[in-house]
């Protein structure tokens, strides 16, 4: 799922380029997704078309937490992982971003697999602490450096950190652990699509 991920990314990067005008049917804008729902999920796969590295960076960190990730959790729990990611970053842009910016980047699904990353690998200190410091430059980085949204992050970074205590928190003993899981992600899902309506709708009223 990674590689598959890693290639939609790059598909729709490619057409972005060759398709004028393509790019603004992809964006994330939050006055326009009551209207336009579909932005919610294509803008966390398109990339900006000015700038070659941000979807080789967004990439390169697709494919680094993909391999760290994916092995361990399953293509299932993996492919869970990064759409609920993907969807709070969304999220993140619909309740903190103003109802005019336009937003777009796998960043959102970055960020959630990233914490995701540090919550599965809690047990290897080093590694944590590395992931940690990249994080805080990370998070540095989007309250600092323009073009960054750091509501895509956090929106990402707080459904990823859910998502993985969902796959963790229940102990590997238990022998209904795969049937829980599955429960709690399904809740989780449940959970951030009401509360992305919500701030559609809440969106909607703002804009009249």
């Amino acid at each position: 799922m990674t590689s598959i991920f890693i290639g939609v990314n790059i598909v729709v990067y490619l057409m972005q380029l060759l398709i004028p005008g393509f790019t603004n049917q992809l964006v994330l804008v939050p006055g326009l997704a009551a209207y336009q729902p579909w932005r919610l999920i294509t803008s966390a796969f398109a990339h900006s078309p000015g700038s070659i590295l941000h979807i080789l960076m967004n990439m390169y960190g697709v494919y680094i937490f993909g391999i760290l990730l994916e092995p361990r959790l399953g293509r299932l729990r993996f492919t869970w992982l990064y759409l609920l990611s993907a969807m709070g970053g969304s999220l993140g842009v619909m309740l903190w971003s103003p109802a005019n910016t336009a937003t777009l980047g796998a960043s959102g699904a970055l960020a959630g697999l990233f914490l995701a990353a540090i919550i599965i690998l809690r047990g290897n200190k080093p590694a944590v602490q590395q992931l940690v410091i990249v994080l805080g430059l990370n998070v540095a980085l989007g309250f600092f450096v323009s073009g960054i949204s750091w509501q895509a992050h956090l929106g990402g970074a707080i459904v990823g950190t859910l998502a993985a205590l969902c796959v963790v928190g229940i102990p590997r003993s238990n022998p209904q652990r795969s049937i829980i899981q599955v429960s709690l992600l399904s809740v989780l899902s449940v959970v951030i699509v009401g509360a992305t309506y919500a701030a559609v709708v809440g969106a909607k009223w703002t804009i009249g």
